[in-house]
């Protein structure tokens, strides 16, 4: 779910794009393609006498599609010719059993594929003692690997690029509306060999996708190591903090401090913006052996390690800066990616691969998404009320303002302790599933057969959902049991992941075509879960939140959505300038990233805050180690005001959530349409937040 999960969200996040690259495809230099190309002119006379001229367009198509992809390894000019003969489908008969035959297997693949995967992995997800290196290594095996591989080299995935079409976003999204299911299900099956990515350009993405995911995950403040000009300490001993996410939810905590709250958050803005300047004395990075005063910049040893006494002054230690090391991670992620860039011809860019691919919406409209939430005349009037709260001027740092959220009526100790009494086990939420669905709107008989499609596992971490792709097999929801029973922390998690089991399995065991399953992109799927979260306290038999809440959290929803949208962008932007600058230094990088997170900063958000030039808008660590993952957040938030607003008008949860989850992985707008009536976008967001500012001027 968004905003929990960092670290599995940052793998899925690295692991996805690397499979959207092609992973570990067969290695080999580009095509020549001259020999083929030498004979298509021939073949495509040849196949066209054969088959008619209503086929010409369609024969020309895949000996395009085949040749874009086609080594000398693979063979030469007779054996393309031979293999375009034999493998052309040429009449209806021939392609419906190809298509037919081809969705079943990659079923069987993909399935039994994630179930070994998921065997694997048992030990390291689920709680269930202790983990030895052995585990390590089982987990970290993947049995897909080399499919890709297989099924170039044995010809199947050039019968696929024969005879279906490979599609560019702009031909699905101005065409898409018109097609058949069938149309769509096989432009998502020649999507999977739309790329044959050389394996030392995957291997070349993987180091260093793992050294910046390294480098973010060992960067750590040792805040009772942070101290001001007297000397004096605002946080705990033994306090470290991970940037970014532990600083910025350290900032939203410390709205609800009793004291120094001020202080520290102000403290905390100061050590961002000296990790994103790269004004931070490496020193002071996980080491809780310096004490560090961020505003002079001053760094001394700690006469004591996580003291609570006083401490006297330390002596001066080295207050060299950290080298442009956060920027080097970065282009070194960036010159990888663009190693793949020859190996995709619909998507030949990342930019291109994330928005056209990945999220199936043009860069230039998503801006425009962002650009319509920032711009918005709401923003200034939520602004005047978070300072009214905070009875001050806003700072930078109040882009993470957490004091829209209400204070539940029920102490968390008594959520425990009720969920405890009923979820003693990872079984008895198993059990417990067909009766929490029909409290959420389904049928009986639809509740219980959901429920023998879903497997509740006791999580190691804090839970996610790890769907099926073979019908037959179900949807794995995971949640963490603690020794004693489990909590509202995980009972929440558990409604939130039962979200995303109920749509995985109507979209496998429900849909048309298994080619289509799932959703748009994991925004969506997201959002969809997100509709049963909402729900939680109700299934424990406690009041819905009242309107008052309820507008409150969608105040909170879209100051979030603020605030990440303009991050999203700086990504998006320092992008671009990287593709337009590839020759780039870090220093160079550095320099350029911060003149972007000013520069969305004053045009959005100084006008707001009234302070100019904040560079906190660069701060987030997934810029370095997530390959663009920061635009599905604002995009999740506006998908998920729609997909709610809509199930809320209608009254009928159960049926809306199985509409919504069959319609398949078709194009975003395209299921929004059919889901809402309107295209994505950001207006039913709005529109909520207009109504809650309503709502809590009464």
């Amino acid at each position: 779910m968004f905003g929990y999960r960092k670290a599995l969200r940052i793998a899925l996040a690295v692991a996805v794009f690397l499979v959207t690259l092609g992973l570990k495809a067969q290695s080999g230099p580009p095509v020549d393609r001259k020999a083929p190309m030498e004979s298509a002119g021939k073949l495509e006379t040849e196949l066209t006498a054969k088959y008619g001229a209503e086929e010409r367009e369609r024969i020309r198509r895949g000996l395009r599609q085949v040749g874009d992809f086609w080594r000398p390894s693979d063979g030469n000019d007779a054996a393309f010719a031979d293999f375009v003969r034999a493998n052309f489908a040429g009449d209806a008969a021939a392609r419906d059993a190809l298509f037919s035959r081809l969705e079943l297997a990659m079923e069987t693949l993909d399935g039994h594929m994630l179930e070994i995967a998921r065997d694997f992995r048992r030990q390291s997800d689920l709680d269930l003692g202790t983990i030895y290196p052995f585990d390590d290594a089982l987990a970290g095996y993947d049995p897909s690997a080399h499919v890709s591989d297989d099924l170039f080299a044995n010809k199947l995935a050039f019968t696929v690029l024969l005879n279906f079409p490979l599609t560019t976003l702009q031909e699905r999204l101005s065409a898409g509306e018109t097609w058949s299911r069938r149309e769509w299900a096989e432009a998502r099956l020649a999507q999977r060999f739309g790329k044959r990515v050389p394996a030392e350009v995957n291997l070349a993405l993987s180091q260093a996708a793992s050294a910046a995911g390294r480098y973010i995950a060992e960067y750590n403040i040792w805040m009772h190591h942070l101290i001001d000009a007297r000397g004096a300490r605002l946080f705990p001993a033994g306090m470290r903090l991970l940037s970014h996410w532990n600083l910025r939810d350290q900032i939203k905590s410390d709205y609800a401090a009793p004291k120094d709250g001020l202080a520290r958050q102000r403290t905390i803005q100061r050590v961002m913006e000296r990790i994103v300047t790269q004004t931070i004395p490496a020193a002071a990075v996980d080491n809780p052996g310096v004490d560090w005063n961020p505003f002079t910049n001053d760094v001394r040893t700690a006469a004591a390690k996580d003291s609570d006494r006083p401490l006297p002054p330390g002596r001066a230690a080295s207050s060299a800066a950290e080298p442009d090391t956060r920027y080097a991670r970065l282009l070194a992620i960036f010159r990888a990616a663009r190693q793949a860039d020859p190996y995709s011809p619909t998507a030949p860019t990342l930019m291109a691969r994330r928005f056209d691919e990945d999220r199936e919406i043009p860069e230039p409209r998503f801006r425009a998404m962002l650009e319509q939430v920032l711009s918005s005349p709401l923003v200034p009037r939520v602004a005047r009320l978070v300072s009214a709260r905070l009875q001050r001027p806003l700072e930078p740092f109040d882009v993470w303002y957490s004091g829209f959220r209400a204070k539940s009526p029920y102490p968390e100790a008594e959520l425990d302790e009720m969920v405890r009494k009923r979820y003693p086990t990872a079984e008895a939420y198993q059990k417990d599933i067909p009766a929490l669905l029909e409290h959420l709107g389904f049928s009986g008989e639809k509740a219980r057969w959901l429920a023998t499609h879903i497997a509740v596992d006791a999580a190691r971490g804090s839970g996610h959902a790890m769907g099926a792709s073979r019908r037959g097999d179900s949807a794995h929801l995971r949640t963490r049991v603690e020794k004693n029973g489990m909590n509202y922390k995980g009972f929440n998690i558990a409604v939130h992941e039962m979200g995303h089991t109920v749509e995985q399995t109507f979209s496998l065991n429900s849909i048309d075509h298994t080619l289509l399953q799932g959703v748009p992109n994991n925004a969506f799927t997201e959002a969809l879960a997100f509709v049963f979260q909402a729900h939680d306290l109700e299934l424990l038999g406690l009041a819905r939140p009242d309107p008052a809440a309820r507008a409150l959290k969608t105040l909170n929803d879209f100051w979030g959505t603020y605030e990440i949208a303009g991050t999203a962008l700086v990504d998006m932007d320092v992008w671009n300038w990287m593709y337009a600058h590839p020759d780039a230094t870090p220093a160079q990088l550095k320099t350029a990233t911060l003149d972007i997170a000013r520069s969305v900063w004053n045009r959005f958000y100084a006008p707001v805050f009234g302070q100019r030039d904040a560079v906190l808008l660069a701060i987030y660590s997934h810029m370095i180690d997530s390959i663009l993952y920061l635009p599905d957040y604002p995009l999740g938030h506006m998908i998920a005001f729609q997909i709610e607003r809509k199930i809320e008008s209608s009254g009928r949860l159960g049926e809306e959530f199985e509409r919504m989850a069959t319609a398949g992985r078709i194009a975003p707008d395209l299921w929004m349409k059919r889901a809402t009536g309107s295209p994505v976008g950001p207006e039913a967001m709005l529109a909520e937040a207009e109504k809650a500012l309503t709502e809590v001027g009464k």
